[in-house]
């Protein structure tokens, strides 16, 4: 019998692979994990965490400006972006320490370095070489920017949370998830946003009344989008930068952002060399049991290019560890996974768009829709209205999709994603008292379907 330095080492320490390694260590397997950048990869780092973070901070312009309408009176308040950068740092390095305090007293040894796979058993850390029985590589995404003119010039979602200064205007190029995101953080604080965006519309893939709803909106908070639009290249000059267009046009910014989507990072650790198949955009390839074309190599999460959440990488990697070590086969259910939007107004969503559903069920479904302003705005003066939608298959009544844009979008829909996979039906949601007054009540006093297929 063949012995390793380790039973399982993982290659990336974000959310997947820190769950995996954890959990191997917990069932008494000799677990390693090596990290090149820094603990929580994109999450803790330059993704969800300081996004959130950066969304609050951005919203208060909004709420000095509301307070008035309920009696507040107060002088104009004003913005340090230094002091935000700071702070979110400081929650950055506690949430790192955490991760960090979390492997190592799990019993896993933490190894700091990028790491390579030799072969099929052996990582390369520097001058170092483990073998271990099985690897994971959960080595996350990275921002992808196109060949074009100008690049060097540019900033990805890497860098925007620490810029040196806060920039009167941008330019973002793309119209994804990302790029409405920080749209929306960067529009409270005070810069002049435009968007690039090469397709007709943001948000690929999602419901269409959601894209459409949200264009609205963000538009009514002064966010100008460029629809069409490709950037031939960016030419820096002495006071920022300009961008041209394919078409000719030209836009004068202090700053560009590209946030084009991402990519696997799977380059450069020794994939090709041992034979790991890949697809076209770097994908590790996997079967149900996240194995890779080398059956000791597995891999999960971003690097695989499925479902990019981090939630799933994380149930991606108890479902591996559970297998592996602890004889338990339940896999993640893919279907039905609710996600969030963290634009202004945000985005809730979980099930089927209405194009879909209207695929698998022709002549099928009914479409319950309400467009309404909030409470709040009826003293606060902002025109900004929340709109919600239900997708329900009328021979069964049951319930395929929810979406929702407005404020605490996605803590309404995470509610509604348990009852979707329990089964339920526009019944019982028209069943179940509302809580008054909320918005939330609105899903279960949608009575009359606005669209029938």
């Amino acid at each position: 019998m063949t012995t390793y330095d380790h039973d399982l080492f993982v290659i990336g320490a974000g959310s997947g692979g820190v769950r995996a390694a954890r959990m191997a260590a917990g069932l008494g397997q000799k677990v390693a994990i090596a990290e090149d950048r820094y603990f929580g990869g994109t999450c803790v780092n330059v993704g969800c965490v300081p996004k959130k973070l950066y969304v609050y901070a951005s919203q208060f312009s909004e709420s000095f400006a509301a307070a008035a309408g309920f009696g507040w009176q107060s002088v104009k308040p004003s913005f340090d972006w230094s002091q935000l950068v700071a702070n979110k740092d400081k929650e950055i390095s506690r949430l790192q320490g955490v991760y960090d305090n979390l492997l190592q007293n799990s019993g896993v040894h933490v190894i700091n370095g990028r790491a390579t796979i030799v072969d099929a058993h052996t990582v390369a850390v520097g001058d170092k070489k483990y073998t271990a029985e099985r690897i994971l590589v959960a080595t996350g995404g990275w921002p992808f920017v196109p060949d074009v003119i100008g690049k060097e010039h540019i900033v990805t979602s890497n860098e925007i949370f620490n810029l040196p200064q806060l920039p009167k205007s941008i330019v973002i190029v793309g119209g994804g998830y990302i790029a409405v995101e920080f749209a929306g953080i960067l529009n409270g604080l005070g810069v002049e946003v435009n968007i690039f965006e090469r397709g007709a519309k943001i948000l690929r893939g999602f419901d269409e009344d959601v894209r459409d709803f949200l264009i609205e909106e963000m538009r009514n908070k002064g966010i100008k989008f460029h629809f069409t639009t490709s950037v031939d290249r960016i030419a820096q000059h002495s006071d920022g930068f300009t961008v041209h267009t394919a078409a000719g046009a030209t836009l004068e910014t202090d700053l560009v952002m590209y946030a084009t989507g991402r990519v696997p990072n799977s380059a450069g650790i020794g994939l090709t060399e041992v034979g790991v198949a890949t697809d076209p955009l770097g994908a590790i390839i996997i079967n149900e049991d996240y194995q890779t074309s080398v059956p000791s190599i597995y891999a999960l999460g971003d690097v695989t290019n499925r479902v990019n959440l981090t939630p799933v990488a994380t149930a991606e990697g108890m479902a591996l560890v559970n297998k592996l070590y602890a004889n338990k086969a339940r896999q993640v259910d893919y279907e039905n996974i609710p996600t969030a939007v963290f634009s202004q107004p945000n985005i809730g969503t979980v099930g089927l768009v209405e194009s879909v559903a209207r695929a698998l069920y022709p002549d099928n479904i009914d479409i319950y829709k309400s467009v309404f302003r909030p409470m709040k705005n009826t003293l606060s003066g902002s025109s900004e209205k929340t709109m919600m939608k239900m997708i329900v298959v009328r021979s069964s009544d049951k319930v395929v999709g929810m979406h929702m844009v407005g404020q605490d979008a996605g803590e309404i829909i995470q509610g509604m994603a348990v009852a979707m996979r329990a089964g339920a039906t526009k019944a019982i949601f028209d069943s179940t008292i509302g809580i008054h007054p909320t918005a939330a009540e609105e899903f279960v006093t949608m009575r009359t379907p606005v669209k029938a297929y």
